[in-house]
């Protein structure tokens, strides 16, 4: 099963190329997840849609994105094609680290005319619209949307996607250029980590890492948004602690002699579509410059990676994960380590 993604700025021509593109790829269905969001605005409490700008911040879209397009393969096999602008580098991540978790490859295609280009045909487009003033509205949201392009050029994107300057293309002619691409191997396909989804309560393990100035060490995983402690899942017969030593050599190359000793375990609530379970934070202790500046990145589990503070860390992570980190680094100052749910000691 294989997603051929069609990326680019508002007037880059993805629809129409992508409507091409199915007549010239052997059993492919297009799937616009423009649909999803216009379902959204019918399903979803007007006071909802207005806490956010654009329906793609809303996490129920992205998570539909992907259950749709993974339902539609599904059903037909083949390839799907999506024309969709994704110039958010954590909501790429969150879509196809989601999609790669139910062993969906991507192909990512980015249509690049020149921005001069774009503007002309943001210019020229007909937008249908009832609305008073739509049609300067919606133009003016795509003229908008050229500066979050642009930085997304500079900072990710054409390192991400297989790039196709379409500025003197037809859309037949790009779709023709994307099906060589995809059939020659020239579109390569995502490198994204594999994580499969939980299908119960999982067991995962946490290791807290320390450099010199005793600030802690956080990833930010390229297969699901937001930052992290170095870790991941137990597996079956896994030992907790042998599962985190394990994690951090995958992802940052460091290698624990020793196995890290407990400071806090925290059950986790399940919250629909998530299971929770048992989350365990361990010690990883100190490591001094030489070990902190051997650390592999990037790679293809993990895009960044900090050292901070307490403080700091309260900005990066989810509430529940900061109080985790919080008590942990209680746990450590103390010598003991705490029994958390969600969060919260218990029994102390």
């Amino acid at each position: 099963m294989v997603i051929v993604w069609i990326n680019g700025a508002f007037g880059a021509g993805k629809s129409t190329t992508a409507r091409e593109l199915i007549e010239l790829i052997p059993n492919s269905t297009l799937l616009d997840p423009e649909v999803i969001g216009a379902a959204l605005t019918h399903l979803l409490p007007a006071k909802r849609l207005a806490e956010v700008g654009d329906f793609q911040d809303l996490p129920i879209w992205r998570r539909l994105v992907i259950d749709t397009a993974a339902a539609m393969l599904a059903e037909l096999g083949g390839t799907l094609v999506v024309p969709m602008t994704l110039l958010r580098q954590d909501y790429r991540d969150e879509i196809f680290g989601g999609l790669a978790a139910r062993r969906i490859a991507v192909r990512h295609l980015l249509l690049a005319p020149a921005e001069t280009i774009l503007r002309e045909r943001i210019a020229a487009r007909e937008i249908p619209s009832d609305l008073p003033d739509g049609e300067i509205r919606v133009r003016q949201w795509a003229y908008d949307h050229i500066e979050p392009y642009r930085a997304a050029l500079d900072t990710w994107l054409t390192a991400d996607a297989h790039v196709i300057d379409t500025g003197a293309l037809t859309p037949y002619e790009t779709a023709v250029r994307i099906a060589e691409a995809v059939g020659s191997g020239a579109a390569p396909y995502c490198d994204i980590v594999q994580t499969p989804e939980p299908t119960a309560e999982t067991v995962a393990a946490g290791v807290l890492l320390f450099d010199e100035q005793d600030r802690v060490l956080l990833v930010d995983p390229t297969y699901k948004p937001g930052w992290e402690f170095p870790g991941g899942v137990v597996e079956a017969g896994e030992a907790p602690a042998r599962a985190g030593v394990r994690e951090v050599e995958e992802e940052t190359g460091i290698r624990l002699e020793d196995l890290p000793r407990l400071l806090v375990v925290d059950w986790e609530r399940p919250a629909a579509p998530a299971f929770g379970g048992l989350r365990l934070l361990f010690d990883g202790g100190r490591l001094d410059s030489a070990e902190a500046g051997r650390l592999l990145l990037p790679g293809p589990e993990l895009r960044a990676c900090r050292f901070v503070t307490e403080q700091e860390a309260a900005d990066l992570l989810p509430p529940v994960r900061y109080e985790r980190l919080r008590w942990a680094l209680r746990a450590r100052e103390r010598g003991a380590a705490l029994y958390l749910e969600a969060g919260v000691p218990v029994g102390r």
